[in-house]
């Protein structure tokens, strides 16, 4: 069996320059460019994202949905 997932992934700077992602495995298909544009930049504006004094979001780099194709060889997990 193959299932096909979706996730919207966002890219930042981190205030130490350094990249960031954040997936969001249940984010609406086909947003524009310039809806996901102003959420990135209000997650970026929030500042919430803090770790040992590094913002890890602190401004949006780029967007893009993910596809991903997982086929089942075999699965035992009920047994």
């Amino acid at each position: 069996m193959t299932t096909t997932t979706t996730e919207l992934q966002l890219t930042f700077k981190s205030s130490a320059g350094k990249k960031k992602n954040l997936n969001f495995t249940s984010a609406l298909p086909n947003l524009t460019a310039d809806q996901v544009k102003a959420a990135a930049s209000a997650i970026a504006g929030e500042k919430l994202f803090v770790k040992e004094g590094e913002i890890l979001y602190d401004a949006p780099l780029s967007a893009k949905y993910i596809e991903r194709n997982v086929t089942t060889v075999f699965d035992d997990s009920n047994h």
